[in-house]
């Protein structure tokens, strides 16, 4: 384009003028470059540029709206955060109860098993003691039928004192031996009748004592270490009212 111009700014020189020097053609020349430049210049348009301070707004005005509409940042999280929260404080408190009663239920087995354990030794015997009741019922019962004369006359029933004696010697003898297991007898005579240690065989009405009382003991009771282990059977005194 430069060349053009220029070409066509030279060929408009008259032919009469005389030939220029060089200064006056480097004049033309500028002159040329120029018009060449304002041309261009005007042939493109400048762009408009965008107005900011509108775009600004409109963003502005459009982040708002959209602020507006949207629940507040992290209230959705918030919310989960504590739902699970209070999920896991209900689990803790499950999980607490749980251990505290299994931790009760760990301590019941101990307190029953030791208390089993100790029931164990101490009447491990209950059946052998209960057993030997029966032979010292019959010592006693041998010795009772024994006339009391008799036994006193000594020279005449040597023998028979010698017997008796003896008798009493291995009643006596068996009875130290289950007392130091534990196991004591008890006499009810001329005491209340009570049915949770003593059995009542028979009634019947006795002068001069009280209506409800022991009058005869058939049987001895017995204990073991504090638990019955055969009732006394008595006979009781019968009210002559009925009562």
């Amino acid at each position: 384009m430069f060349r053009t111009v220029l070409s066509k700014a030279y060929y408009r020189v008259p032919t009469s003028l005389p030939a220029v020097s060089g200064g006056a053609l480097g004049k033309r020349a500028a002159y040329a470059r120029r018009m060449y430049s304002d041309k261009s210049g005007e042939t493109q348009p400048k762009k408009e540029e965008p107005n900011k301070e509108a775009s600004s707004t409109e963003a502005s005005n459009g982040k708002a709206s959209d602020d507006a509409k949207a629940p507040p940042a992290g209230s959705e999280e918030i919310s989960k955060l504590k739902t699970a929260l209070a999920e896991k404080d209900a689990k803790i408190k499950e999980l607490k109860d749980a251990y505290l009663r299994s931790l009760a239920d760990a301590e019941n087995i101990r307190t029953r098993s030791k208390t089993e354990v100790e029931n164990t030794k101490i009447f491990a015997i209950q059946k052998f003691a209960k057993d030997l009741l029966d032979t010292v019922d019959i010592l006693e019962l041998a010795l009772k039928h024994v006339p009391k004369e008799h036994v006193e006359d000594k020279a005449n029933n040597k023998s028979l004192v010698d017997l008796f004696d003896g008798v009493v010697l291995t009643k006596s003898n068996l009875l130290r031996a289950l007392e130091s297991h534990g196991v004591k007898s008890f006499d009810p005579l001329d005491k209340p009748y009570d049915p949770n240690t003593t059995h009542a065989l028979y009634q019947a009405p006795v002068p001069g004592k009280t209506p409800g009382t022991v009058f005869a003991v058939e049987k001895r009771g017995y204990i073991l270490n504090g638990r019955i282990l055969r009732p006394a059977q008595v006979g009781v005194v019968l009210d002559p009212s009925g009562n």
